[in-house]
């Protein structure tokens, strides 16, 4: 069994790497493997609505950042959790330029993966954050693995969230929830709910 963390942030051994390891930890201890991508400085490339992925199953800009976490998701992962620092009230838009493309690519391989979000803050505008990129995981039929609190650290400072011991203990409880929930899904005789088949509709008359 295995997740996926992709670390968000410019500073790949910042605040944000801290809280991912914190979590990592924790999946490990449960005997759950771990694989971290980082952005780190990396140019991402948005998307441009070309409707290739569609046709392909794969985004027409396959970068080396994109194509490890194809990598990652096509070799077969049981759940995701996504961390960023905060930016006037939302995730690293880097990250999110990542994620549209992956989620629009590779959302029939990530339903029903449990999956998480962790942000970073120096004061405000995690609440934000953090339900933007959760709006990921609830468009996709991904369970959402949820903590004894939101998920979310504070620090400024590199290596300061560390003092936010509520925060990191957030941190631990969320790997222990998400490797509770992976072992269970792992084992359900019942599968997956039955799904319908998509009905679109928009309002333009």
């Amino acid at each position: 069994m295995r997740v996926l963390l992709i670390n968000g942030s410019p500073k790949e051994n910042g605040n944000t790497s801290l809280a991912l390891g914190e979590v990592a930890r924790a999946l490990n201890a449960e005997g759950i493997t771990t694989q971290l991508v980082s952005i780190g400085k990396q140019t991402v490339q948005g998307c441009i609505a070309c409707g290739w992925c569609g046709r392909t199953g794969k985004c027409t800009y396959t970068d080396d950042l994109y194509y490890k976490v194809w990598r990652a998701v096509k070799d077969g992962i049981d759940g995701l959790v996504v961390g960023s620092p905060v930016y006037y009230g939302g995730p690293n838009g880097s990250l999110c330029a990542l994620l549209d493309r992956v989620f629009y690519s590779l959302g029939q391989q990530l339903q029903y993966k449990p999956a998480a979000s962790v942000v970073v803050c120096r004061r405000g505008g995690a609440s934000a954050a953090f339900d933007r990129l959760n709006n990921y995981f609830s468009m996709m039929n991904m369970p959402v693995v949820s903590s004894q609190y939101w998920n979310i650290v504070y620090g400024q400072t590199p290596g300061q969230v560390a003092l936010d011991e509520e925060g990191m203990q957030t941190m631990r409880t969320l790997g222990r929830n998400m490797a509770w929930m992976i072992k269970r899904l792992n084992v359900a005789v019942d599968g997956h709910p039955e799904k319908e088949q998509p009905v679109w509709t928009n309002f333009i008359r």
